[in-house]
C-alpha cells in the first residue's frame, strides 16, 4: 500500500543469502545485531536495512539461521502512475516503467518501504506489505548466477544464488554469460 492505494508488482530477481557460513550475509559467523535480527526470525519476516545513509533494500527471511533473501527488482503492475510519482518525486527524469523498479533500492522507494515502516514486519500477516502467489514461472526461464555487488565475500561471490526471469527488462543486472548459455542449452542444434 502506497497512502490508502493498493500498488503491486511481480518479483522477477533475488539473491539468496544462506546465512551464517555465507561470507556475504549480513548473518555470516552467527553475527546477530539489532540491525540484522529479522534474519533470525521466523520465515516470511521482513529485513529491512538502510544503505549508504540513504537507501533501504528489502529481504524476507527464509528458513535457516540467518537466511534471507534480498528482493532486487519487481515488474509493476498495479497502480503503476502511484508508484512511477513516489520514485519520480526522487528523480528529474522521467521514468520509464521498465526503470522504476529495477533495482533494490528503487523498488523501495516506488513501493514506499523503509527500515522505520517495515523492518521486522511479519509479511504473513501485514495488511500493508505482504507477498500472494503468482504466475508459475518454468525453469527453463529463469537464470541462476552469482549474486551481484559482492565482491569482498571470497569464493561466495561465484556462488550462483542470484535468480531472475530470463528476457524480463526490469531486471536490474542482467548476467550476459548465463544468458548466452540458457540460449544455446535452449536452441542446441541436432
Amino acid at each position: 500500500m502506497v497512502g490508502t492505494q493498493r500498488v503491486s508488482g511481480r518479483i522477477v530477481e533475488t539473491e539468496a543469502y544462506l546465512g551464517l557460513e555465507d561470507k556475504a550475509a549480513h548473518s555470516y559467523k552467527g553475527k546477530r545485531t539489532q540491525r540484522n535480527e529479522a534474519m533470525f526470525m521466523q520465515p516470511g519476516t521482513a529485513y529491512v536495512y538502510n544503505i549508504y545513509g540513504m537507501y533501504c533494500c528489502l529481504n524476507i527471511s527464509a528458513q535457516g539461521d540467518g537466511c534471507a533473501v534480498l528482493v532486487r527488482a519487481l515488474e509493476p503492475i498495479e497502480n503503476i502512475e502511484v508508484m512511477k510519482a513516489e520514485r519520480g518525486n526522487r528523480s528529474t527524469k522521467k521514468l520509464k516503467n521498465k526503470d522504476m523498479t529495477n533495482g533494490p533500492s528503487k523498488l523501495c522507494q516506488a513501493l514506499q518501504i523503509s527500515k522505520q515502516t517495515f523492518n521486522q514486519t511479519d509479511l504473513c500477516v501485514s495488511d500493508l506489505l505482504w507477498l500472494e502467489k503468482g504466475d508459475n514461472i518454468h525453469i527453463h526461464e529463469m537464470i541462476c548466477c552469482p549474486r551481484i555487488n559482492i565482491g569482498y565475500s571470497e569464493e561466495w561471490k561465484h556462488k550462483p544464488l542470484r535468480f531472475y526471469i530470463s528476457g524480463n527488462e526490469c531486471v536490474s543486472v542482467k548476467d550476459k554469460t548465463a544468458e548466452v548459455e540458457k540460449a544455446k542449452s535452449t536452441f542446441k542444434v541436432q
